[in-house]
């Protein structure tokens, strides 16, 4: 049974699933430093690289070394990409990719021999959502990229995963930034396609579910590259091995592309 503490980074842990990572591991006895916009120890828009490099100095100056460092920092945005303003696009690609990325460069110096990184992805980075097109590919950027990191740090005893949690009821679809512009291509398909509804709301997984699966994951001696949580989102992703690109494709738009019909 392991006794001592452990010092883990989580960017994102003022909420959804940062926070419920963030109070499993303090009952655990571990220190947990929660960095994000409204964090606990910093505040911090992980954007920002200079602040969040300043951050990481100062975790080392307090702390030392750390033990992991979990990244939940990020949010989403709907909408269709020709009506999107290009300032909210660039915005969710900095904080979703640039914000893991700085937030991992910045770590690694700092980390003990033995560390780990947990680098939170989405489902959607394995099979792309039609209206969360920015969303999807800022996603499938945090999943190659902790695929890359993997392989360069493959010579220390450093791990990296990823962890592609399907839709789970937490703040995220709340807070996601939804734009429900349209024009005569797509009608009322936006509203229809993005906006919650009753049947969404319960097909999502449980927070404490999919907190349960990250903590197993976490407590792991050996990674695997990446884990998907959530049974149809194991499912998708063994139909997009086996299935031709178009037919996935032709599955997923019929499933996700709503129209007045339906």
């Amino acid at each position: 049974m392991r006794t001592e503490k452990r010092t883990i980074v989580i960017t994102g842990a003022s909420s959804g699933l940062g926070k419920g990572l963030r109070e499993k591991f303090e009952a655990k006895g571990d220190v947990v430093i929660d960095i994000s916009l409204d964090g606990r120890d910093f505040a911090c828009d992980v954007s920002d690289s200079k602040m969040l490099k300043d951050i990481f100095e100062q975790i080392k100056e307090k702390y030392g070394e750390i033990d992991m460092l979990i990244t939940c920092a990020g949010y989403g945005i709907s909408g269709a990409v020709e009506l999107l303003d290009e300032k909210a696009c660039k915005k969710q690609c900095d904080v979703n990719f640039f914000g893991t990325a700085f937030a991992c460069k910045y770590a690694i110096p700092i980390m003990k021999p033995k560390g780990k990184i947990v680098i939170i992805a989405s489902a959607t980075a394995l099979f792309p959502l039609p209206f969360k097109t920015y969303y999807c590919a800022s996603k499938a950027a945090v999943d190659s990229f902790a695929q890359g990191l993997r392989m360069e740090l493959s010579k220390t005893k450093i791990q990296v995963t990823s962890i592609c949690p399907g839709d789970v009821r937490t703040n995220f679809t709340e807070n996601r930034v939804k734009v429900y512009d349209t024009n005569e291509r797509y009608g009322n398909s936006i509203d229809l396609s993005t906006r919650p509804t009753e049947k969404t709301e319960k097909r999502r997984m449980s927070p404490e579910y999919a907190v349960s699966k990250i903590l197993k994951v976490c407590e792991k001696e050996k990674f695997k590259p990446r884990y998907i949580i959530g049974k149809e989102y194991h499912f998708f992703n063994f139909a997009r091995k086996i299935l031709p690109k178009s037919a996935m494709i032709k599955i997923l738009n019929k499933i996700f592309y709503k129209t007045e019909k339906e």
